[in-house]
Parts: structure tokens; sequence; C-alpha cells
């Protein structure tokens, strides 16, 4: 019996060597199962700053886009009113070399718009005198 007694205390230290390393092996992966659970936390903090970050950026995206849609309109209306203007510009310049063209043409056709005053004069009529006095 004594054969037996020694297995048996050699396997219970065996046993407790195993429980040892067991308990070693599961307090590590405790830690370690910990750590990547803290690191995924981090992880998520950093992807959802990102995120927002992303937001203000599409919104502030928008924003620009709003103003330079608003910038573009304007312009095209200076275009337009400056179009207008170049027009309206051609056409008085188109009239006023009219008028002036047709003021140079009147007179050498023989129409005048002021009549044109002819000295008078009495032919004739010689030195007068006046009692005597010359």
């Amino acid at each position: 019996m004594l054969g037996l007694g020694s297995k048996t205390k050699l396997l219970e230290s065996k046993l407790e060597i195993y429980e040892d390393l067991s308990k070693e092996m599961l307090d590590k992966l405790e830690r370690a199962v910990s750590s990547i659970q803290d690191n995924s936390n981090k992880v998520a903090i950093v992807l959802e700053r990102h995120e927002n970050r992303l937001d203000e950026g599409d919104r502030a995206h928008d924003a620009i886009m709003q103003v330079v849609n608003r910038v573009e309109d304007r312009i095209e209306k200076i275009e337009r009113r400056t179009d207008e203007n170049q027009k309206m510009l051609i056409i008085g310049a188109a009239v006023f070399t009219t008028v002036i063209t047709i003021l140079q043409i009147l007179p050498n056709i023989g129409l005048t718009l002021t009549p044109v005053k002819k000295p008078s004069m009495i032919r004739g009529a010689g030195t007068v005198s006046f009692n005597g006095f010359n």
C-alpha cells in the first residue's frame, strides 16, 4: 500500500501544480480580455470622434456649397445687368451718332434749326442832313 499512497501524493502534487498553472493562465486570460476591452472602448471613442469630425466636415462642405451657389447666382445676375447696360450703351451711342449726323446733314440740304438773320440795309439812301448839319 505504500506504493498507492505515494502515487496519490504524487498525483495530488501534480494536481496542485496544474491548478496553480490553470489559475495563472486564467488570470492572464482575464487580464488579456480586460486589456482587449479597454482597447476596444478606446477604438470606439476614436471612431466616434472621427465620425463627428466627418459630420462637421460635411456640414462645413454644405455651407460652403450654399455660399458658392449664392455667389454664382449673384455673378449671373451681374452678368445679365452688364449685358443689359451694354445694350443700352450701344443703343444710346447709336442714337447720339444718328442725331449728330442728322444735325450735320441738315444745313447741306437747306434746312436749319434756327433761321439765319441776314443783315438788312436800305439801298440808295445817301447821307441825311439834319438842320444843316452834316
